[in-house]
């Protein structure tokens, strides 16, 4: 920020590590993926092979907590009312919450609120009443599935937690209907789902656990490409029919998104319009793959989407009217239609090479970590 507040872009190279950093560079905000030794391979074959979003923004600019609540129901404020105000969530809970975090927090626990002039003003417990995508497909009869890890301080990636009717808080546990239909503790049960048990749901959220994840520092394998190519492959090889008896090839849709920008500088200024809340809303770029057998290879959109945008996909897809919470999903201008060139037959899946298959995965053990710490 330059000292009339304006967004200059031409700070970032004077950002500090945070002091949990061990050996940060200078100018730490530079660093770059190294793929020396082709652990990041996958992501760029599946850029090659489908779809990649050019300009894919973070829709809030803080850390996980809130974004996991953008991607699951197009807003992290409290209440609708709130939302439309511009006041939302704007930070993670404590590391330590104590059982399924979220509305089953410990009392203590506490997320800061930003006000629409960017202003963090207090903090409010991590239990919201507001419409979620999941009331949606619900609404249409449409199954869903949130695979997560629920660790006992309770985590702040399992967006369902943080909704009060879903969760249904007794002792520190969720209990409800919704969360003990469509909230699965184990991550890895999305591949066997997909391959074996044929019970892939019309829409499925996917979080890994903190090994199968690209987090630095936290992963000690070839993590996140070997993981997300895991899943493409489950699916393009997965042997299960739909009731119609299409295949789950033929049917799905892979979106592949980051939940943050990670701190690191990016050239593209977030955009503000049509976002009028200001304050909090856009961050920056994140990497979006696209996946399906309508995808052109190589299609490369430069749309300007953000995670209300893939809220607007799902909304359309299954007959919901696009903007139909009134959040992130009303405000987005795009709903990735482009990366579907649906008059075309489906492609033949390609297999993705990955150093790690899916069955590594199924016979690895939970880390019991968090995906990221951020």
């Amino acid at each position: 920020m330059n000292g009339a507040g304006v967004c200059a872009m031409d700070g970032a190279a004077y950002v500090g590590c945070t002091k949990r950093s061990i050996g940060c560079p200078k100018k730490a905000a530079f660093t770059y993926v190294d793929n020396s030794t082709g652990s990041v391979q996958p992501y760029i074959d599946i850029a090659r092979a489908y779809g990649w979003g050019n300009y894919m923004f973070q829709t809030n600019q803080g850390p996980s907590f809130p974004a996991h609540q953008y991607l699951f129901g197009a807003t992290s404020a409290p209440t609708g009312h709130d939302d439309h105000n511009g006041i939302f969530a704007s930070g993670n809970t404590p590391i330590h919450n104590v059982h399924n975090g979220g509305c089953a927090s410990a009392t203590t626990a506490k997320v800061p609120l930003i006000n629409p002039e960017g202003v963090e003003f207090g903090e409010t417990f991590p239990c919201f009443d507001r419409r979620t995508l999941a009331d949606l497909l619900d609404a249409q009869k449409v199954s869903w599935r949130y695979y997560g890890v629920i660790l006992l301080d309770g985590g702040i990636w399992m967006a369902p937690n943080a909704i009060k009717h879903i969760c249904v808080a007794v002792d520190q546990n969720c209990t409800g209907n919704q969360w003990t239909k469509g909230v699965d503790p184990n991550p890895l049960d999305v591949l066997s789902d997909i391959s074996t048990n044929c019970k892939l749901r019309g829409v499925s959220w996917v979080t890994p656990d903190a090994q199968d994840g690209d987090h630095m520092g936290r992963v000690t394998n070839t993590g996140g490409p070997s993981w997300v190519a895991s899943i493409i492959n489950a699916v393009g090889n997965s042997k299960c029919t739909n009731p119609d008896g299409s295949s789950y090839w033929s049917t799905t849709a892979i979106i592949v998104t980051w939940d943050d920008w990670g701190g690191c500088y990016d050239h593209e200024r977030p955009f503000v319009e049509p976002y009028p809340q200001g304050g909090y809303q856009l961050g920056f770029r994140v990497p979006l793959l696209v996946v399906s057998a309508y995808t052109p290879r190589g299609f490369i959109s430069n749309f300007r989407e953000d995670f209300g945008s893939v809220v607007r996909f799902v909304e359309r897809n299954f007959g919901i009217m696009e903007g139909a919470l009134t959040f992130a999903d009303a405000r987005a201008d795009s709903d990735l239609r482009e990366f579907f060139s649906l008059g075309n037959p489906p492609r033949q899946f390609q297999p993705i090479n990955a150093p790690l298959s899916a069955k590594y995965f199924l016979s690895a053990k939970p880390s019991g970590l968090p995906v990221d710490d951020d």
